[in-house]
C-alpha cells in the first residue's frame, strides 16, 4: 500500500514539475526559438546575466520533456559562449537529464514511458535494447540519427543497472555534442558532402557492430580474462 501511495505521489510530483516547465517554456517562446541555432541563441542571450544557467536548464529540459535535439541547442551555446564552456555545460546537462528520465522510467514503469515514447518506437527499440543492450546503446548514443532521449527512457524499462547506463551515457553521448559545439563555435566546418560521407560511414559501422558486436564483446572479454 505504501509503495502504491509513493508511486502515486511521485507521478503527481513529476506531472506538476513537467507541466510547470512546459508552461514556462511556452510562455518564454522556447518552442518558437527551437527551430534554428540562431533563434535559440537569441533566446538564451535574453537571459543575461544568467545566460549560462539558462543554457544549462534548456539543455536539461530538452532531454526530459522537449523533443528538441540537443545538437541544435549545443550549436547555439557554442556560438554564444565558445567551444569548451558550451560543451561542458551541455555534457553535464545531457548526462543529468538522461539519468533523470532513466530513473523515472525505472520507478514509474511502462505508464510513464508511454507518455513520451510512441508504441511504434517502443516496439522498434525496446527488444533491441534488451537483447543488444550495451552495444546498441553505445552506438545509438554515438550517432546522431537515433532518438537518444527516448532510448534513455526505454532503457529504464530493461534490466540494465543504473551505474552501467550512466557510464554509457557519460562515455558515448558527448561526442556528437562536441561536434555540434565545434560547428557552432566555427572551430569545425563540415560541408554537405562531408556530412553525407560521415552519415554513410556511420551507418555502415553501426550495421557491422550490430551484426558482430556480440562476437567482438566476447573476444575482448576472453582476452581480458587471460
Amino acid at each position: 500500500m505504501e509503495s502504491k501511495t509513493g508511486k502515486i505521489f511521485l507521478w503527481a510530483l513529476t506531472a506538476a514539475i513537467l507541466g510547470g516547465c512546459m508552461w514556462a517554456l511556452y510562455a518564454t517562446g522556447f518552442f518558437e526559438a527551437a527551430g534554428s541555432p540562431e533563434r535559440m541563441g537569441e533566446y538564451i542571450a535574453r537571459c543575461a546575466p544568467w545566460s549560462h544557467l539558462a543554457y544549462f536548464g534548456v539543455q536539461l529540459v530538452s532531454v526530459v520533456i522537449a523533443p528538441i535535439p540537443s545538437n541544435i541547442t549545443a550549436a547555439a551555446g557554442a556560438y554564444l559562449f565558445g567551444l569548451w564552456p558550451s560543451f561542458l555545460l551541455t555534457w553535464g546537462a545531457v548526462s543529468l537529464g538522461s539519468a533523470l528520465v532513466f530513473a523515472l522510467a525505472r520507478a514509474l514503469g511502462q505508464d510513464f514511458a508511454a507518455q513520451f515514447v510512441s508504441e511504434k518506437l517502443s516496439e522498434k527499440y525496446l527488444d533491441l535494447i534488451r537483447r543488444k543492450r550495451d552495444v546498441f546503446l553505445a552506438l545509438a548514443f554515438l550517432f546522431p540519427f537515433f532518438p537518444d532521449d527516448l532510448l534513455c527512457i526505454l532503457a529504464g524499462l530493461t534490466d540494465i543497472s543504473f551505474k552501467r547506463f550512466l557510464l554509457l551515457v557519460v562515455l558515448a553521448r558527448p561526442w556528437g555534442l562536441l561536434v555540434a559545439c565545434m560547428v557552432g563555435s566555427a572551430t569545425l566546418s563540415i560541408p554537405l558532402w562531408g556530412m553525407a560521407l560521415l552519415g554513410v560511414g556511420g551507418l555502415a559501422l553501426f550495421l557491422l557492430a550490430m551484426k558482430y558486436g556480440d562476437r567482438l564483446e566476447d573476444a575482448v572479454i576472453q582476452r581480458l580474462k587471460r
